[in-house]
């Protein structure tokens, strides 16, 4: 690791720790995301760490060249292994120095390989709250991953071709809230939120 990167296993560690929190019981609830059940958020995170693990790799093909949108995603059997094997998996390929330069592609675009470790921190952070609020545990994101992804949300909000925020309209949050609030303003949720 470089003076420019950071390690994503202690928020990917957090993120698998919340995953097998959940309950059977609670695969159906609702979460901040509109269209996503906790099954679908699952699901979700686990097509995700797939994708940024090949994008580390720059192994571009399928899994990285896919809209996020294409589908709703979802579970199958043996999800809570896959997905702690893909975090895993995930955080070891962002170790390599390489992983943070040159080009890459997830989610179909192309972008530099800092700028795609910066997204999927806020993939983790944001969607571990999703996933921690949805289901009633605490959560308290790792500090490194949690700068990263309100660096990227706060450009992604201040810049005038995105719309105000590239997950949703941004949520105005009080300038003295914790970064956590904050970060989960710019990506368009209320940090308020409860199902």
């Amino acid at each position: 690791m470089t003076d420019n990167t950071f390690d994503l296993g202690p928020q990917a560690l957090i993120v698998a720790r919340l995953a097998d929190g959940v309950g059977e019981e609670r695969l159906a609830d609702g979460t901040p995301c509109p269209d996503y059940a906790v099954r679908n958020l699952l699901g979700h995170l686990a097509g995700l760490s797939v994708a940024f693990r090949d994008a580390a790799r720059k192994d571009l093909g399928v899994s990285t060249g896919t809209a996020p949108g294409a589908f709703v995603p979802d579970i199958a059997s043996g999800w809570r292994e896959e997905l702690s094997k893909a975090l895993d998996e995930l955080a070891d390929a962002w170790r390599d120095p390489a992983a943070w330069t040159g080009m890459t592609r997830a989610g179909g675009v192309d972008l530099p390989g800092a700028v795609a470790a910066a997204v999927v921190a806020d993939e983790l952070v944001v969607h571990g709250w999703d996933l921690a609020r949805a289901t009633g545990q605490a959560y308290d994101p790792d500090p490194a991953a949690l700068r990263a992804a309100y660096g990227f949300l706060h450009a992604a909000a201040e810049d005038p071709t995105g719309g105000g925020g590239i997950f949703g309209p941004v949520v105005p949050v009080r300038a003295d809230a914790p970064l956590l609030d904050r970060a989960l303003g710019l990506s368009g949720r209320n940090p308020g939120w409860t199902p």
